[in-house]
């Protein structure tokens, strides 16, 4: 594991194999090792792959004042111009997919291709009585191995879960979204995926593919936990998908 200073700002991250880089973005209340059944693959296929923590999340600190998706942006951009130096593929998984649409909505220069796992990108997205709903509900008595795989990792240890689960719970209930226009000025190669029983609604998830662009969508059977749940068909769909390829198993597109 290692370190960067970034504005201040203390950032774990790991770094496996040589080749294209490809940084994965971790979702919320998780780190980048809840990307363990992707990077070996990634590596093992010819990629560099990055996995930081973000502030507040697996072995980074937190920081000051609220979360924000802007402010993990941010610091994300910055990991990308002063570590992996130069430009890269870009994995978001839940959270990670708004930070990863927000780099590349902002910071063009910095992203090759693109993927959004299991994200909405609007309220309205979001299936109804979804996860955040359910996490909202349980703010004052969080899940327990929540807390548990927190204090594992984090150097502010367990005692300080508490403050970041409601931190994220408070960035996730009042965030008003990404507009479909603002997601059309994306002009990355991107991948819009998710599982068929996810968080996010499908027309949702169509609506951003046919508004980014560049974009395909493909939707494999899953949960909000696609990645972890089916590694064996997502991993060769994000290196088809990363490779140049049309993300169809290798079937002419």
């Amino acid at each position: 594991m290692a370190v960067a200073d970034i504005a201040g700002q203390t950032v774990h991250y790991e770094v496996t194999g040589d080749g294209a880089p490809v940084v994965l973005l971790h979702g919320a209340l998780g780190g980048g090792d809840a990307w363990f059944r992707q990077i070996p693959a990634l590596a093992e296929a010819g990629f560099q792959v990055w996995a930081p923590d973000r502030s507040g999340h697996g072995r980074s600190p937190d920081v000051a004042g609220p979360f924000s998706y802007d402010a993990m942006a941010e610091q994300t951009a910055a990991f990308l111009d002063t570590v992996v130096d130069r430009r890269a593929h870009l994995v978001g998984w839940s959270d990670g997919a708004v930070v990863g649409a927000l780099v590349a909505r902002h910071r063009p220069e910095l992203v090759d291709r693109l993927v959004l796992i299991g994200q909405y990108f609007d309220p309205s997205g979001e299936i109804e009585d979804g996860l955040v709903d359910q996490l909202a509900a349980m703010r004052d008595n969080p899940p327990e191995f929540f807390r548990d795989a927190y204090a594992a990792t984090s150097p502010d240890g367990g005692d300080h879960f508490a403050v970041v689960y409601g931190k994220t719970i408070d960035m996730v209930s009042n965030w008003t979204g990404l507009p479909l226009a603002e997601l059309a000025k994306i002009g990355a190669p991107t991948l819009v995926l998710q599982g068929d029983q996810d968080e996010v609604r499908l027309e949702h998830s169509a609506a951003v593919a046919t508004a980014v662009p560049e974009a395909r969508l493909a939707v494999l059977p899953g949960t909000h936990a696609l990645p972890l749940e089916s590694p064996h068909l997502v991993n060769p769909l994000l290196i088809d998908f990363l490779r140049g390829g049309p993300a169809t198993f290798g079937l002419p597109g």
